[in-house]
């Protein structure tokens, strides 16, 4: 199993960690609990929630907000942007480059010191588009 570096072992958080790297859905912390209980019967609801927190807090892992009332969880944490389908919600990586200059032309307009951006697409999927 894989060891999150710098941090206490806790089997509990390895295997959200590694359930989440095997995954690219984007899943809440709902689904990510369903998976992980097959495997730890006795894990609860909550210390899913708290071993996601202390991960993001670690940089292992990002939070993602798509407005939709719930935290979705992504594992690959280099720069790249998401097309989120407004009909099935459904969440996919998007391999393109990202938009480094961006960061850039916004230094003479924010009042501080820009890290990074965040690019999310929304429409409809072609599967959605293909049930019409």
């Amino acid at each position: 199993m894989e060891q999150i570096q710098g941090t206490k072992r806790s089997k509990q958080r390895e295997r959200i960690f590694v359930t989440l790297r095997r995954t690219r859905s984007h899943p809440n912390a709902e689904w990510i609990y369903e998976r992980v209980r097959h495997d730890l019967p006795k894990i609860s609801l909550g210390t899913v929630y708290r071993n996601l927190h202390v991960l993001k807090n670690q940089g292992k892992i990002r939070e993602l907000d798509f407005g939709e009332g719930t935290r979705r969880y992504d594992a690959f944490t280099h720069d790249h942007y998401h097309f989120i389908c407004e009909e099935c919600g459904t969440v996919k990586d998007l391999e393109v480059p990202t938009q480094t200059d961006i960061n850039e032309r916004v230094k003479t307009i924010v009042q501080g010191v820009v890290h990074s951006h965040r690019l999310d697409y929304f429409g409809v999927c072609s599967d959605c588009l293909n049930k019409v």
